[in-house]
């Protein structure tokens, strides 16, 4: 099959043929018919976050099973799935307590990986998918079924940009009726954390990015009002909105410390500051940690959106279905596996909400 494979950071991926191993006991290999590219992907391209190459990254993805390994249970062939890189074991401490999203339990495909070149050296697979590749192997966890009529490409959306933003607000920090919200970041995950507020009925839904036509996709996904962060009055503007106060939720979606740090001038006494983005591994905040206590101010992190994936993907399957899920509005275009370093230089430049692979 053909994969693109990153062999150094900072660098193009290579098209190539690659050896898929078959599915070993739990796993299922899935033709992918589509994944969309993340910012997490490109940090990694970036040396972000280390990791040994060479390695497939994408982990966005959707697609069909083609094979299932023993054991596999709900899970069976032909069937249509979503591709996620949140992997569980169902029954350590994490599991138990309904963080199967937090699971550090490892998995022989983690030390193992199922690729593997024409030269026979093996390649990683990136945030556990290794989904920039025409089909995957992975863990039977990793998968969630779907109705055969929903369209793949908007589908596989939902594998990380959708749950990691929308999650952020509806599980992690659980936002209530009527709370002040702040999104900062609106690509693909702040544009979720935007709708998801919209979904619970946030007032005011307050958006700040520093790309206009990002301000105006805000607008579109529910936001009320945007702000240019660089802007002089930009917390005075914020203030003003929230009766004076700040609000109630300030959720960080760009992976950026100065961001993480804006966001707590924006933020109410007692409210609550949600750290969505992923900067590069040793980038710090400072935080004057007596004005966190003074204000009884509360900071979360949010990973993957606190998703359980066989409870919450079916609700959102069903909020598309009724109309109040934008899925397809966050694709800006679609393109095939060799086009795929265009399709990230356009993300890199903040000129798409999400580019995404589509497999023959």
């Amino acid at each position: 099959m053909k994969a693109a494979i990153c062999r150094e950071f900072n660098k193009p991926l290579h098209i190539e043929e690659l050896t898929l191993a078959p599915p070993e006991e739990g796993e299922v290999r899935v033709k992918l018919a589509a994944c969309a590219i993340c910012h997490s992907d490109i940090t990694y391209m970036d040396g972000g976050w280390g990791g040994t190459l060479p390695m497939v990254l994408g982990h966005e993805a959707a697609g069909v099973v083609v094979e299932t390994g023993a054991g596999v249970h709900d899970i069976k062939m032909g069937d249509h799935v979503l591709v996620t890189l949140i992997r569980s074991c169902g029954h350590c401490a994490d599991c138990e307590n309904g963080k199967p999203y937090i699971c550090s339990t490892p998995f022989p495909i983690d030390t193992d990986s199922r690729l593997t070149s024409v030269q026979g050296e093996k390649v990683g697979q990136g945030l556990r998918t290794g989904a920039f590749a025409e089909e995957v192997v992975v863990d039977q966890s990793q998968l969630v079924s779907l109705p055969k009529d929903l369209p793949l490409d908007a589908a596989s959306l939902l594998s990380c940009g959708v749950i990691t933003g929308l999650g952020a607000v509806v599980n992690t920090a659980e936002v209530d009726y009527g709370s002040s919200v702040v999104v900062i970041g609106c690509g693909g995950v702040g544009l979720n954390a935007v709708q998801g507020a919209a979904l619970v009925n946030a007032a005011p839904i307050i958006a700040l990015d520093l790309v206009e036509e990002k301000l105006v996709a805000a607008r579109n996904f529910g936001a009320t009002h945007t702000v240019d962060p660089r802007a002089n009055n930009a917390t005075e503007q914020v203030h003003a909105l929230t009766h004076g106060r700040g609000a109630d939720y300030v959720f960080v979606a760009a992976g950026s410390p100065k961001a993480f740090e804006q966001g707590l001038d924006l933020l109410a006494p007692s409210g609550t500051l949600v750290i969505v983005g992923m900067p590069p591994t040793g980038q710090k905040i400072a935080v004057e940690a007596g004005n966190i206590a003074g204000a009884a101010q509360k900071i979360l992190g949010s990973k993957m959106g606190s998703t359980r994936l066989r409870i919450d993907i079916p609700k959102l399957v069903a909020l598309y279905e009724a109309g109040r899920l934008k899925l397809d509005e966050l694709i800006t275009g679609r393109y095939p596996l060799d086009q795929i370093n265009e399709a990230i230089d356009e993300v890199r430049a903040d000129k798409a909400l999400r580019n995404v692979i589509i497999f023959e």
